[in-house]
């Protein structure tokens, strides 16, 4: 099977653009156009370029960053199995953090939607946590934690 570059970037579900700029980062096989008759003719691709973009996409949605990846497609190479295995628990353990994060966050959130439900009179609570986070620090005395 030989795909342009347009069907690569198709069957991995990203533009033509991201395919280049995986490329030029190392991650992906950049074929250089045979020359026939002078004309420079289309690149192409096969299913390992098809499997490593999907792999790309999964890592990222993992949160994985560029260089990790680039490290990961080395280790399905060499099949060093722990070392995979502790850059996924330091990547779950990022992962519990961000969800921590976010569970805070939410916590908060819907304690001020219910204090701002609670009354019409006053400034919003909503409104007034906003300002108090955008304005902290910005003065000569520390915000209160």
């Amino acid at each position: 099977m030989a795909l342009t570059i347009s069907e690569l970037a198709r069957s991995g579900g990203v533009g033509v653009e991201t395919v280049r700029f995986y490329q030029r980062k190392g991650l992906l096989f950049d074929p250089r156009p045979a020359t026939i008759g002078g004309a420079k003719s289309q690149r192409h691709y096969g299913e390992e370029d098809v499997r490593r973009l999907r792999f790309i996409r999964s890592a990222k949605a993992a949160g994985f960053i560029l260089d990790e990846i680039a490290e990961l497609i080395s280790l399905d190479h060499t099949g060093d199995r722990p070392r995979a295995r502790e850059m996924a628990e330091v990547r779950l353990a990022a992962l519990d953090r961000e969800i921590a994060q976010l569970e805070a966050a939410r916590q908060s959130l819907r304690r001020l939607a219910h204090e701002c439900a609670g009354s019409d009179e006053g400034p919003c609570p909503i409104l007034e946590a906003f300002e108090e986070t955008a304005t902290c620090g910005a003065g000569p005395k520390p915000c209160a934690a």
